[in-house]
């Protein structure tokens, strides 16, 4: 099974796209010396240990998948707290001065609910900063590999019952107006096509660190799986990837992204 509770120990390690992603949401939200910051989707808690030291200030880290937050409190820096909880169940009104939410916002389960959960656990005058995949072509690569699944009569009849776990919209636009339908005055908005050159193995590494988590996962599948399902979905991804290279050996992995932020008045 390739939930997040399942690749929280590797997680640290493989989560490249996360964590390059993040400078800009860093960049973005200018968490100050004193200020209380909420890590939503937290993940294993690299970053949230990163915003400690930016910070005298409360820092929290909140995330669905329990494996995740045992990792993450394995590994906390000191005065940093970590909680299991969905953006949608936050319920901690006005205590906080900024929201960093990177390569998560893609896996709410209700958007809308969870910026307001989010609105309300910001004081006056606090930020939120976004950073996810976007757009339903967010990496044609991935895409590109996943056909494999529709095709391969080991999959195609079990792929066929797959049911995608993601939250995208189509334009920056329609990100800031979601953010301003819940009460935020958003500041940013795009976004952003953006292009790594690197193996297939490691274009396959960056998908089990994420998008496995759909992709692999049973529970997004309205049928059980086979037996041998997992091994075969692997292979064939595998195969998909080395497929996509260049002569060099290398392929252009391409994403596009949501970079926003917003406001609470």
């Amino acid at each position: 099974m390739s939930d997040f509770s399942s690749i929280a120990p590797q997680y640290r390690q493989t989560a490249v796209l996360q964590k390059s992603a993040a400078e800009r949401v860093f960049d973005l939200l200018a968490i100050g010396p004193a200020d209380a910051v909420l890590d939503l989707g937290c993940g294993t808690g690299h970053l949230t240990n990163r915003i400690r030291q930016m910070t005298s200030g409360r820092v929290l880290g909140l995330d669905p998948a329990e494996g995740m937050i045992a990792e993450a409190r394995r590994q906390a820096a000191a005065n940093v707290e970590f909680q299991v909880g969905t953006a949608e169940e936050l319920n901690l009104p006005a205590q906080f001065d900024a929201i960093f939410c990177n390569s998560a916002f893609q896996w709410f389960r209700d958007p809308p609910r969870a910026l307001a959960n989010g609105f309300a656990a910001l004081r006056p005058r606090g930020r939120m900063a976004i950073q996810a995949p976007a757009r339903a072509d967010y990496c044609p690569n991935f895409r590109a590999a996943v056909d494999g699944l529709r095709r391969d009569p080991r999959t195609q009849s079990t792929f066929a019952h797959f049911h995608p776990p993601w939250f995208f919209l189509e334009t920056a636009e329609a990100y800031a107006g979601l953010f301003r339908h819940t009460g935020f005055a958003v500041v940013s908005s795009s976004i952003e096509e953006v292009k790594q050159r690197c193996p297939p193995a490691k274009a396959f590494e960056m998908f089990e660190s994420g998008a496995a988590a759909g992709y692999l996962n049973p529970a997004c599948y309205e049928v059980p799986w086979p037996g041998g399902y997992l091994a075969a979905a692997r292979e064939i991804l595998a195969r998909g990837f080395t497929r996509q290279a260049a002569a060099d050996g290398l392929l252009d992995l391409v994403f596009f992204r949501i970079y926003l932020l917003a406001r609470r008045p």
